[in-house]
C-alpha cells in the first residue's frame, strides 16, 4: 500500500514543482521592454530627414535587441512625427514622457528642438538630435543634446568657397521661415564671412510653403536685384522647386544650397534644374571607414535608397543613447552618463560631447550636382 502511495503521489509533486519551476523562469525572463523615443517629421516637406532618421534609429534598435537588448531588456522604439509644427512636437513628447521613454532621439530640426526643450528639462530626459543645428541651442546647460555641428561650420565653409570660386559676389538669398532659429542663423553666419572677404548680400527674402505667393513669384522677386548668384536656406523639396523656377527666369544664374536642402530627395525632385547647384555637406559619401560602409550597404539592402546625412547622424545619435544606457550606473541619470563616457563611436569618425551636450565635427565639404550625383568639389 505504502509503495503504491509513494509512485501515484511523487509523479504529482515533479508535475507541480516543474510548473512553478517554469512560471518562475518565465516570470523572469519576461523583462518589460526600455522604450526609447523617436521624434522627427515623417510626413510633409521636411519628410526626407524624418523617414531617413526614423529607419536608421530602427535598425539600430533591431541590432541592439538581435544581441540581447539592453541587459536583458528589448528596446521599443516610441515614434511620433512632429509634422514640423512646434505644438505638434511638445504633444508629442509630453506623451512620450506620460510612457515613461528612457531618452528621445531627435528632433530632426532645429526650430522642433526649440520647441521641446524646457519639456525635456522638466522632465530630466535626455534628447539627442541627429540634425538640430541652430546656434540658439548652444553653450545651454539642459537635457538636449546633438551629434552634428552648428550652423556656423557649414555656412562659413560655404561662404569662403563661393569668394574663392568667384562663381558669386552680388547674391541674393531666399530662406524657410518654418525652421526660422536654422535658416536666420546660418544666413547670419554666411553672410559674416562672405561680406568680410569681399562679398555682398543684396537682397533677403523669406517664404514659407503653402502661402499667398507661388515658387515662381519667388523666384522672380529673388532675381529682381540682378544678382549673379542666389543662396537657398531650405528643406531639399523646396529647394528644387525654387530652382526650377529660377531656371525658367535665368538658366545660367549660379544657386548653392545650405546644408539642409542636400539631401537624394533634392536630387530626384529637381531634375535638370539642379544640374550645377553648389550645395555644403555634412558628411563624407564616399568615406572608407567600414562601420559606416558596413550601415550603409544594409540601410540599403533593406530600405533600397541612400542615407544620407540624416540617416547617419541618427544612426550616430542612437548609438549615443543606447552605448548610455548599458553603461548606466546605478542611480546615474543617462545625461551624466553621456557626459562621463566622453567618446563615442560615430560611423564615419568618432566624437565628443563637451559640457553643454555640444559636438564640434570638421567635415564640412563642397559638392556640385553633376548627372544626377554630389560630386565633391572642395
Amino acid at each position: 500500500m505504502i509503495n503504491r502511495c509513494r509512485r501515484t503521489l511523487f509523479p504529482g509533486i515533479w508535475i507541480i514543482t516543474g510548473l512553478l519551476m517554469g512560471l518562475l523562469f518565465s516570470a523572469c525572463g519576461d523583462k518589460e521592454p526600455l522604450l526609447i523615443g523617436f521624434l522627427g517629421g515623417t510626413s510633409g516637406r521636411v519628410a526626407d530627414l524624418g523617414i531617413s532618421g526614423r529607419d536608421a534609429v530602427q535598425m539600430a534598435v533591431d541590432q541592439c535587441n538581435r544581441e540581447g537588448g539592453i541587459h536583458g531588456r528589448q528596446v521599443q522604439l516610441v515614434m511620433k512625427d512632429d509634422q514640423q509644427d512646434p505644438e505638434i512636437a511638445r504633444q508629442a513628447v509630453q506623451e512620450m514622457i506620460r510612457n515613461g521613454v528612457a531618452a528621445v532621439i531627435g528632433p530632426m530640426t532645429s526650430d522642433m528642438s526649440l520647441a521641446i526643450l524646457p519639456l525635456l528639462d522638466e522632465a530630466g530626459i535626455l534628447a539627442v538630435s541627429p540634425t538640430g543645428t541652430s546656434q540658439l541651442l548652444s553653450g545651454r546647460d539642459d537635457y538636449f543634446f546633438r551629434v552634428c555641428s552648428t550652423t556656423r561650420e557649414f555656412a562659413v565653409k560655404s561662404a569662403n568657397y563661393q569668394i574663392q570660386s568667384g562663381n558669386m559676389r552680388r547674391i541674393s538669398a531666399i530662406y524657410d521661415k518654418s525652421n526660422l532659429s536654422f535658416c536666420k542663423n546660418w544666413l547670419e553666419n554666411f553672410t559674416e564671412t562672405f561680406t568680410a572677404l569681399g562679398g555682398e548680400v543684396i537682397h533677403t527674402l523669406e517664404f514659407q510653403a503653402g502661402e499667398d505667393r507661388s515658387f515662381l513669384e519667388l523666384g522672380h522677386d529673388v532675381l529682381r536685384m540682378n544678382p549673379d548668384g542666389i543662396l537657398i536656406i531650405a528643406n531639399s523639396m523646396d529647394s528644387a522647386m525654387l530652382c526650377q523656377q529660377i531656371r525658367k527666369l535665368d538658366a545660367d544664374i549660379a544657386i548653392t544650397l545650405a546644408d539642409w536642402g542636400g539631401t537624394e530627395r533634392l536630387l530626384e525632385l529637381g531634375g535638370k534644374a539642379v544640374e550645377g547647384v553648389t550645395v555644403v555637406q555634412t558628411f563624407n559619401r564616399d568615406n572608407p571607414n567600414p562601420r559606416f560602409q558596413d550601415f550603409r550597404k544594409e540601410y540599403l539592402g533593406r530600405f533600397h535608397r541612400e542615407p544620407g546625412f540624416p540617416g547617419v547622424y541618427a544612426h550616430d545619435a542612437v548609438q549615443v543613447v543606447l552605448t548610455a544606457l548599458k553603461n548606466r550606473k546605478k542611480d546615474q541619470n543617462l545625461k551624466s552618463t553621456v557626459l562621463s563616457l566622453k567618446t563615442f563611436q560615430g560611423l564615419q569618425n568618432d566624437f565628443s560631447f563637451d559640457e553643454f551636450g555640444d559636438v564640434e565635427r570638421l567635415n564640412a565639404s563642397i559638392s556640385i550636382v553633376q548627372n544626377q550625383k554630389f560630386v565633391v568639389v572642395d
